[in-house]
This record gives structure tokens, C-alpha cells and sequence, in this order.
């Protein structure tokens, strides 16, 4: 007696999915609106780091001066 054949189907990540609700919920102008936003926070929250880090070192620098 033989088993018989598996078929693997791949099962979508979380984010493949949210896209595909958001696809039939959002027209096309909202969800590019809504990634450029999103795309916006992470830029700002990198500058804001850069920021931090750039101070830590300027602090750095003068503190060791008289």
C-alpha cells in the first residue's frame, strides 16, 4: 500500500496578507499614501537617532576640555 502524494502549499506571511486585505479595501492612491507615511516614520525615527548619537559625541568632545 502506498501513501498518497503530498502536495505543499506555501502558506502566505502576515504581511503578504495584510497587503491583500489592503489591496481590496484601499484604492491604489491610499495605500501608496499610507507606505509613504510609514516610510516617512522610519526616516524620522533614523534622523532622531542620529541625532541622539551626533550629541552623545559633540557632549563627549567637550566634556574632556577645560
Amino acid at each position: 500500500m502506498q501513501a498518497a502524494p503530498v502536495s505543499a502549499t506555501a502558506i502566505p506571511s502576515f504581511t503578504t496578507a495584510l497587503r491583500a486585505v489592503e489591496s481590496l479595501l484601499m484604492s491604489s492612491g491610499q495605500r501608496t499614501a499610507r507606505r509613504n507615511a510609514w516610510t516617512s516614520v522610519l526616516e524620522d525615527r533614523r534622523r532622531a537617532k542620529d541625532r541622539v548619537e551626533a550629541q552623545r559625541i559633540l557632549d563627549t568632545v567637550t566634556s574632556g576640555r577645560p
